[in-house]
C-alpha cells in the first residue's frame, strides 16, 4: 500500500511563505507524476503544480512565479515552496502521485490527506 503524507501547512499573513512537503512510502518502484492540488471551500480541486519523472513541470497560471515545485526522487518526496502568498491561496493542499509498483508497469494513483493553508489579509 502506498501512502502520501503531507506537512508544512499553517497560517500565514499575505506576502508570507510556506514550504509544503509530501513523502511517499510503501511499495514503490518509481514515481511518475507527483503533484500538488488545492481545494478551497465551495470550489473543485484544482492543479497547482505538477512534475514528472522526466523533469516536466507545469504550474497553474495563478501561482506561476510565486510557487516552486521540486522533487527529491531519492526520498520519494515532493515540495512546494510558496512565496508571496495571497488570501486566495487559502485552501487545503493535497499531494497527488502516480506510483509505479513493479516492472510490469502496475500503477497506484492517489492522494494525501491534505494540509490546510490559510493566508490572512
Amino acid at each position: 500500500q502506498v501512502q502520501l503524507v503531507e506537512s508544512g501547512g499553517g497560517l500565514v499573513q499575505a506576502g508570507g511563505s510556506l514550504r509544503l512537503s509530501c513523502a511517499a512510502s510503501g511499495s514503490i518502484f518509481s514515481i511518475n507524476t507527483m503533484d500538488w492540488y488545492r481545494q478551497a471551500p465551495g470550489k473543485q480541486r484544482e492543479l497547482v503544480a505538477a512534475t514528472t519523472s522526466g523533469g516536466s513541470i507545469n504550474y497553474a497560471d495563478s501561482v506561476e512565479g510565486r510557487f516552486t515545485i521540486s522533487r527529491d526522487n531519492g526520498k520519494n518526496t515532493v515540495f512546494l515552496q510558496m512565496n508571496s502568498l495571497k488570501p486566495e491561496d487559502t485552501a487545503v493542499y493535497y499531494c497527488n502521485a502516480e506510483v509505479i509498483l513493479d516492472d510490469w508497469g502496475s500503477t497506484w494513483f492517489g492522494w494525501g490527506q491534505g494540509t490546510q493553508v490559510t493566508v490572512s489579509s
